[in-house]
């Protein structure tokens, strides 16, 4: 039972990570009915900026922090205006791959502006553990939490009661209708390129905290795994991408605490588990778990 507890706290917590990741993917689909697969690369990217502004140039983490999720911001407008905005209208796989262009662009300029090996991003929480009735929980865990809820319940407020966010909400329901009433829909778009950029840097800063390893350019692979989340939960549902992504961290922890030792499903079976769960819930629900029906009139 003890083993059970602390791993579903290291699975909520991973979960959260992955929910801010996917709550990217969502913002953007919900505005656009884009996939933004640039996603992982403002992960990347906005992790890298972090390391920049506190160890490079000295700065206090948590203003480090905030300038790197401005920065982020910005980055997204920046590419909602030059880039995506000219896809407007296009075929759904060109807006695509223009994304998956993108993020391997990212990546590339990462690499090349960060070329030193072995760069570490240290935190304020990082290392520590709490025993509590016998199980050991890392602070790491605790933190991640704290912070994927303030986000997550900041992220709401958003779209509940200010009239960006209502505009951000109208647009997604119904383009000329939201333009009818005033709403800039284009303004609307690079809104939700901003706050899917802006959440990034956190999710980027929590997963390194978590593993404790070196930055690498190759950290935006997360958005591979959030990707089943935003899937499980509904592409267009933010309530579900949250839930998405803490079924995808405890399925993920659980089998990789329990089924670890069970041959035949071969080694790193939890990187496979969130895509299983995902085609599961896919072949029983195909909208997702909290996602609209498509209802098509014949």
């Amino acid at each position: 039972m003890e083993k059970f507890f602390q791993l579903t706290v290291s699975g909520v917590a991973l979960g959260g990570i992955y929910a801010l990741v996917a709550l990217g993917f969502v913002v953007v689909y919900k505005s656009s009915r884009a996939f933004n697969f640039a996603q992982g690369g403002f992960v990347t990217l906005g992790t890298f900026l972090v390391y920049q502004f506190t160890i490079d140039w000295g700065l206090n983490f948590w203003v480090s922090l905030l300038l790197g999720i401005v920065s982020m911001a910005l980055v997204g407008m920046f590419l909602e205006r030059v880039v995506m905005r000219q896809m407007v209208g296009k075929p759904a796989f060109a807006v695509v791959l223009v994304t998956l262009g993108l993020l391997l662009i990212i990546e590339q300029v990462v690499r090349a502006v960060w070329t030193a090996p072995g760069l570490i991003l240290t935190v304020p929480w990082s290392g520590g553990n709490t025993t509590v009735g016998g199980v050991t929980f890392s602070h790491t865990d605790f933190w991640t939490m704290g912070a994927t809820a303030a986000l997550l319940v900041a992220f709401f407020l958003f779209f509940g009661f200010t009239r960006a966010g209502l505009g951000m909400r109208a647009a997604a329901l119904d383009q000329e209708a939201a333009a009818a009433q005033g709403v800039s829909v284009g303004r609307a778009f690079s809104l939700s390129w901003a706050i899917a950029a802006a959440v990034a840097p956190v999710a980027g800063v929590m997963l390194t905290s978590r593993g404790g390893s070196a930055l690498t350019a190759n950290i935006g692979f997360i958005a591979l795994a959030a990707f089943p989340a935003m899937i499980l939960g509904g592409l267009d549902s933010t309530s579900g991408a949250v839930l998405g992504g803490v079924l995808v961290g405890l399925a993920e922890i659980y089998t990789q605490g329990y089924l670890d030792d069970v041959a035949w499903l071969g080694s790193n079976f939890e990187v496979v588990m969130p895509y299983v769960m995902m085609v599961l819930v896919l072949l029983w629900r195909p909208h997702g778990l909290l996602g609209t029906p498509q209802v098509e009139r014949a």
